[in-house]
């Protein structure tokens, strides 16, 4: 058997996730043009299904070893595992509660199935990219599939509007993305990741290198809507239908913050002096800005925005503590806080009264007198994103801030200790508004879909993960050392 041929026969089989979601979305695609929206339910369902399967076979097949695969193009290791289990998960909550969303608001079309996956696909593809086409053909995937989703009430006008300033900024941040790519190419005469990082330790490039990774990583600082990138964030997280918004608030996180840790701790490793400058910036900015700014919203759903914002700045925070603790701490954090992102997402979903959304702060009024258990449930998520012990969002910061103190950052984490003390305040106004208010209008009924997806993101918060951190500590830190 030649070399390429065997390769390509090796690669197929550490490639089993990305078949399996290329292989549903082509044939749900079928499907879905014969069948029309009769198949919708079914289609969501096995797509429900499929991306639960290819986190369970990234997981089942994770190597003891990084295995490269399609010529040096991807890679297949512990932090592409990592993500990937975390990606499918959020993806699969979000697709079950769209299907049940759009089934009850009779908008059944087969497409919502097919995009998320390739969505996810995309994002698969991200984080385990090894050079600058894959990084790229990843990201691009994802984002397109973004765009329509973002727009999918076309009668919308504020659907459509979200659907048009993210394909608009997002056309520009893949701009930059290109032109960051074409000059680290142009300065290191390889588009490989390992090729790139032998030219670095080398010293070639110089400032036209560090210029190309700055662009690259404004590139995905808008991916991962870090400020002062986020623009295109509260518009169309308000914009959207909820289950999209939920969708956007977890998964593509994910693979931005696991990719951003790729391209930094590989080709790039040997300018860390460089470019921890650049994050550090972001996660400061990313963590006061998402904290002021959400104090002034009314729209939960704009609030969560700015919210998702603020998390992020976190999540850099742990991300530029260096490759000792900051891969580990970041993808720590972002898997103890995607559980109460979706919860609550989940929520704001069931908040309906007579057939429209209610989603202000106003419309949580009361609510502890008239829904008992989705008071309950608000005040165990909010809890946790807010970081408030013994929650797992209070577990998460606490790694994150661990690391940068002994990074050396610890006037970035008193920083983040600040903003964390800010953002509390729109969290306890919130549950000020749902146990002490005079109740608003009552509530439609929520779903079971809903209700389940809300509870078990709740009992996820405390106290699954929080009985869980030391092996998902030791998951983190494994994955991070077997390739960083």
């Amino acid at each position: 058997m030649n070399a390429p041929l065997y390769d390509l026969m090796s690669s197929l089989q550490h490639a089993r996730p990305e078949l399996l979601l290329a292989a549903f979305a082509l044939l749900a695609a079928v499907i879905g043009a014969w069948g029309g929206q009769r198949v919708f339910g079914l289609l969501s369902l096995l797509g429900v299904i499929v991306l639960a399967g290819a986190g369970a076979l990234a997981y089942a097949f994770s190597p003891v070893a990084p295995a490269t695969i399609f010529q040096g193009a991807m890679v297949v290791d512990g932090v592409g595992v990592f993500a990937k289990v975390l990606i499918a998960l959020s993806a699969a909550a979000t697709l079950a509660l769209g299907a049940d969303h759009f089934t009850r608001a009779n908008d059944k079309r087969f497409e919502y199935p097919v995009l998320i996956v390739l969505a996810v696909l995309g994002m698969f593809v991200m984080v385990s990219a090894q050079d600058l086409i894959s990084l790229y053909v990843g990201v691009e995937l994802q984002s397109l599939s973004a765009y329509v989703l973002a727009a999918w009430r076309r009668d919308d006008a504020h659907s459509s509007e979200a659907g048009l300033k993210y394909f608009v900024l997002s056309a520009i941040s893949s701009g930059l993305l290109l032109f960051g790519s074409s000059f680290v190419y142009g300065f290191t005469g390889s588009i490989h990741f390992d090729a790139i990082a032998a030219a670095v330790d080398e010293g070639a490039g110089g400032i036209g290198l560090i210029f190309g990774l700055v662009l690259m990583l404004c590139a995905l600082g808008f991916k991962m809507s870090a400020a002062p990138f986020h623009m295109w964030t509260p518009d169309v997280y308000e914009g959207a239908p909820t289950p999209v918004t939920a969708f956007f608030a977890a998964a593509p996180k994910v693979a931005a913050v696991a990719l951003m840790a790729r391209v930094l701790y590989e080709p790039f490793g040997g300018m860390e002096d460089q470019w921890r400058q650049v994050l550090v910036a972001l996660a400061a900015i990313s963590m006061v800005w998402g904290s002021v700014a959400a104090l002034l919203q009314t729209n939960l759903k704009r609030l969560m925005a700015y919210s998702s914002i603020g998390n992020m700045g976190y999540a850099l925070m742990g991300l530029a503590s260096g490759p000792e603790h900051g891969p580990a701490s970041a993808l720590l954090y972002l898997a103890l806080y995607l559980p109460a992102n979706v919860g609550i997402f989940a929520l704001i979903l069931a908040m309906r009264r007579d057939g429209a959304p209610a989603e202000t702060v106003a419309d949580l009024a009361g609510l502890a007198q008239r829904r008992a258990w989705m008071a309950a449930l608000f005040t165990m998520l909010l809890f946790s994103i807010a970081g408030i012990p013994p929650f797992a969002g209070f577990m998460g910061k606490l790694v994150v801030f661990t690391a940068a103190v002994d990074a050396g950052l610890v006037w970035l984490a008193v920083l983040g200790g600040i903003a964390a003390v800010i953002s509390a305040a729109y969290y306890l106004r919130l549950l000020a508004s749902i146990w002490f208010a005079a109740p608003a209008p009552a509530l439609q009924r929520a779903s079971s879909t809903v209700a389940i997806t809300a509870t078990v993101a709740a009992a996820l918060t405390f106290p699954v993960l929080v009985l869980a951190l030391g092996a998902m500590q030791r998951w983190a830190e494994t994955a991070a050392r077997m390739w960083f």
